[in-house]
């Protein structure tokens, strides 16, 4: 990974406010746009197609859901007074809310009328949850490290099963799970990692779009690239306020939206917060409050669009730790591109032709790279005297549960379900409960006795002593892997020296 640790650049500002040339914040900001572009397209056609739509009909709702996905990244990371965490944030639309929409969506008769029906309720939702924030953000003292490194981490292992779907051609697919698939996943992460391996700066920082340009190219002579998406796209299509029609209010479709619109407050804070250990400049209450009114002002106004819930996307986390380019005006560019994605629905196919297997090879580095950020922020959380363990241990088993059995929740109420079948706001709720129960309402005075794995000693792991006793020599320098003091190169050959007794051995 580049290094991206300092807390000021060399003309004083904070990388996050750094503005680079305009050649590598373009380049920056396409790759930010295709490891995210997948994502923001697929809940346009899944809503579109649950409730039979017309193919009209679903290319102006794939072109408005980029075109506002930009807008609401430009408001995100530039932001407008109040509004915006200022941070590189990329947005677009949630999974989140899905099940509820097609089920208003159906309720209200399908096709048309059933747009119109999530259209206000999505209107309504955003506009209560705008003025929820700063009230729903008073709760940041409940999200320390133990916290916020528990929820990054499932994050990750959410958004892990999406690419390797992705990898085996996504599920529904005909050739779903075929060596061909799997094979240009595997090559594309190859490249990756090949790339950021040995090709110095500035290529490295661009190694995920790196791997997706070459990943398509290889999947060429293969047959996987379509490229009749391109001849049956337009050239230029205006995003219109109310292209369905005036929205419809439905009480029980209000009520719906808004618990849904709750959740993506949840998961919008996760993001918040783990981008702010991303990038080294921690999120305040401010930030946070500010992020999330844009999610629901961008929300509310994608209803009026007939577009769906925005949210921030959790696996541009991941590009900015992998990349270490920090620079809230790189994903602003990113924006502007998804607008003119938006606008020239040509451009957008063209984007779309990169096969779903490729994009898969490429999640998987994405992905990954979000829970190891998230273990990196557990690393610095004291398990010492108290039951931090247990808080990570029981908010990661409920996180995982809707990841390993989508169907555990199944039969509890609705409003039940749409909360917990998000893995990430299933952590996020059982890790903040846990905390507050065990640090912040507890008597943190007094040290408590944890169970027996948390005051276990941690499992042992080779260290030098024990490198140098095997092969007879002795090392220095430093390793990251070991975390401490070692390269495991020869410094001589053959000496005498001090072993952790005091007693001289031959090394």
């Amino acid at each position: 990974m580049a290094d991206a640790r300092a807390d000021v650049t060399l003309a004083g500002t904070h990388p996050v406010d750094e503005v680079l040339p305009l050649t590598q914040m373009t380049v920056f900001g396409l790759q930010h746009v295709l490891s995210m572009y997948a994502g923001v397209v697929a809940v346009p056609l899944i809503v579109g197609g649950a409730l039979g739509l017309d193919l009209k009909d679903m290319t102006y709702l794939v072109s408005a859901a980029l075109f506002l996905a930009g807008l609401a990244t430009l408001l995100q990371s530039i932001g407008v007074w109040k509004i915006g965490a200022r941070q590189p944030i990329v947005q677009g639309t949630s999974f989140v809310a899905v099940t509820s929409m097609i089920a208003i969506g159906q309720a209200a008769g399908g096709g048309v009328d059933g747009m119109r029906a999530i259209s206000g309720a999505i209107i309504v939702a955003g506009v209560i949850c705008f003025f929820l924030a700063p009230v729903f953000t008073m709760l940041l003292r409940y999200f320390p490290e133990v916290v916020t490194g528990t929820v990054i981490t499932v994050i990750g292992l959410a958004l892990l099963p999406v690419g390797i779907n992705w990898s085996a051609g996504g599920v529904g697919s005909d050739d779903y799970g075929s060596m061909k698939n799997i094979g240009m996943a595997g090559a594309t992460l190859l490249i990756i990692v090949l790339v950021y391996r040995f090709l110095p700066g500035f290529f490295s920082r661009i190694a995920i779009l790196l791997g997706l340009l070459l990943g398509t190219l290889l999947a060429i002579p293969f047959g996987m690239v379509d490229f009749s998406r391109l001849t049956g796209a337009g050239f230029f299509q205006l995003t219109t306020p109310f292209h369905f029609g005036l929205p419809t209010f439905q009480l029980s479709s209000i009520i719906a939206m808004t618990i849904v619109m709750l959740v993506i407050m949840t998961e919008t804070v996760a993001d918040i917060l783990a981008i702010g250990e991303v990038i080294d400049k921690p999120a305040d209450r401010d930030t946070v409050t500010g992020g999330v009114r844009a999610d629901m002002l961008s929300s509310a106004v994608a209803g009026v669009f007939n577009v769906f819930p925005i949210s921030a996307f959790a696996q541009n986390v991941g590009l900015v730790a992998i990349t270490g380019i920090r620079s809230r005006f790189v994903v602003a560019v990113g924006g502007v591109i998804l607008i003119i994605l938006g606008l020239v629905p040509v451009l957008g196919a063209a984007v779309a032709a990169v096969p779903l297997s490729v994009l898969g090879g490429a999640g998987i580095a994405l992905f990954g790279t979000v829970a190891a950020s998230g273990i990196r922020t557990l690393a610095s959380v004291d398990y010492d005297g108290n039951s931090n363990l247990v808080i990570v241990a029981v908010s990661i088993a409920m996180g995982i549960i809707p990841i390993a059995v989508p169907t555990f929740w199944d039969a509890f109420p609705e409003w039940f379900g749409t909360i917990f079948h998000s893995g990430i706001t299933s952590a996020a709720i059982a890790a903040v409960v846990l905390n507050a129960v065990f640090n912040v309402w507890g008597n943190k005075e007094v040290d408590r006795e944890g169970p027996i794995f948390a005051e276990a000693p941690p499992q042992g792991a080779i260290n030098v002593r024990d490198e140098e006793r095997m092969v007879g020599r002795r090392f220095d320098s430093a390793d990251g892997g070991q975390g401490r003091d070692v390269n495991f190169r020869s410094r001589h050959s053959h000496i005498e020296h001090p072993d952790e007794n005091g007693d001289g051995h031959q090394g």
